[in-house]
């Protein structure tokens, strides 16, 4: 049994458009906020903060409600086509808006922003559980890590892409001194790039089809189920499935609490630490980011050979030794140096390792009538962590000391460890191959 990429690489084009709208609303919606509206960081942190707040409710409701979903285009396909389409229109009016408070301030103007805002977060939340569950929908249950790395790689790509067309179309040769920034050309080129990639997906990925084949063969397979059908057409997991399920969640939950922690407050760190600026900071993540870009595929093969739970566990093991080490480094040195760099593209590779596989080993545990509401309790998980972390490693910080952040990170991705021993399910069963097709690998 192979992985279809080509068709594995149709479906992360969802993923790809999705990630190049966070990569952009991440950039250009604080500066928006701070320089044409003039609010504090307080409130600009309330605002940006809104969307992991909404993703706690709105992700699982809908990929529920898209598993309960039945037309002829799909069940993920409507809330992608239409999700996308009000994320297109409302992300258009964002400048003109920005633009024009700018041009002649008034509270209309600015409580119209902050309303479609919240509409284009709504737009986003709507559709991105069903477009993650669209993956392994259509994949085979002992194939999704290797799907899941592919799909990963698709949506660093989308963020790829968005940032070298800010780079051309906003150098710091055009914007520097500048006192207002007109981003309506970058928004709708964003909103051209999330137009032809879901368009592209529609078009080539024939979501019924496809999900039919992939139900007919796991049918094939009821070796591959951990649920159990009580009658009544609704799934019920075996106790010893939920307790799994429950630790896995509590790991995904406390390896983001370190990693965000990290990721959130590094640039600060860095600062007050080694007295290192924005260029450095930006670097040693930029490292990380390309470390996790190249071992996506290579960890999907990895874990397809050894299994998904060991690669995690090996992954979490990597990823807090690097932060303590990186506690180490910037005690004792006063510069980033090319220790620093190889600490973070390890980093990179361990996150690599644990992310590719967590998605896949949460799905594994629900029959295909549930993947996008078990596709929900993955985000719950990690959006709670994500909200909770920055308020919480930044409290420490600055009651206790700066130099606790690495520490912070590592204990609890630590933790993530111990609770992952106590996870029994959700893993492939590796297939030992023989002969010639042990070299067989991607195609």
């Amino acid at each position: 049994m192979k992985l279809n990429n080509k068709q594995t690489f149709m479906v992360g084009l969802a993923f790809l458009s999705i990630c190049a709208f966070w990569q952009m609303y991440d950039s250009i919606v604080p500066l928006i906020l701070t320089n044409t509206f003039h609010m504090n960081e307080t409130l600009s942190g309330a605002i940006m903060a809104a969307d992991n707040i909404l993703a706690l409710f709105m992700l699982p409701f809908f990929g529920s409600l898209s598993d309960k979903t039945d037309t002829k285009i799909g069940k993920r396909m409507p809330f992608i086509l239409f999700g996308t389409g009000l994320a297109i229109i409302f992300l258009n009016i964002l400048p003109l808006l920005d633009n024009g408070y700018y041009a002649e301030p008034n509270t209309f103007k600015l409580v119209s922003f902050v309303i479609v805002l919240g509409l284009l977060l709504v737009a986003m939340g709507t559709y991105r559980s069903p477009a993650v569950a669209l993956m392994p929908d259509v994949t085979p249950k002992p194939l999704r890590s290797k799907a899941n790395a592919i799909i990963n790689l698709m949506g660093a790509v989308g963020g790829i892409i968005y940032l070298g067309v800010a780079a051309v179309l906003y150098p710091n040769s055009k914007t520097a001194g500048l006192a207002h920034v007109n981003y309506q050309t970058l928004f709708i080129t964003v909103a051209s790039i999330m137009f032809v990639a879901v368009a592209l997906l529609f078009i080539f990925v024939k979501e019924p089809k496809l999900v039919s084949e992939n139900k007919a063969l796991e049918e094939k397979h009821p070796e591959w189920n951990l649920a159990e059908d009580d009658g009544s057409g609704n799934e019920s997991l075996p106790l010893e499935v939920k307790k799994s399920l429950g630790f896995l969640l509590a790991s995904i939950a406390l390896w983001f609490i370190g990693y965000n922690a990290v990721t959130t407050w590094f640039t600060t760190y860095i600062s007050a630490v080694m007295g290192q600026g924005l260029g450095g900071a930006s670097t040693c993540l930029l490292v990380a980011t390309a470390g996790a870009i190249v071992s996506y595929i290579p960890i999907g093969i990895i874990a397809e050979k050894i299994g998904r739970k060991k690669t995690i566990m090996a992954g979490i093991v990597l990823l807090s030794g690097m932060f303590l080490l990186g506690y180490v480094l910037t005690t004792t040195f006063k510069s980033i140096n090319v220790i620093m760099y190889i600490a973070f593209a390890l980093v990179g590779l361990a996150w690599a390792a644990i992310n590719v596989n967590s998605l896949p080993m949460v799905v594994e545990m629900c029959k295909g009538s549930d993947i996008g509401k078990f596709t929900g309790y993955y985000y719950t998980a990690s959006m709670s962590a994500q909200i909770v972390t920055p308020i919480v490693a930044g409290t420490l910080m600055r009651t206790i000391s700066y130099k606790i952040l690495f520490i912070y990170a590592a204990v609890f991705v630590a933790l993530a460890f111990i609770t992952m021993t106590q996870v029994k399910h959700g893993d492939q069963k590796v297939e030992h191959k023989k002969g010639l097709e042990a070299f067989e690998e991607m195609d």
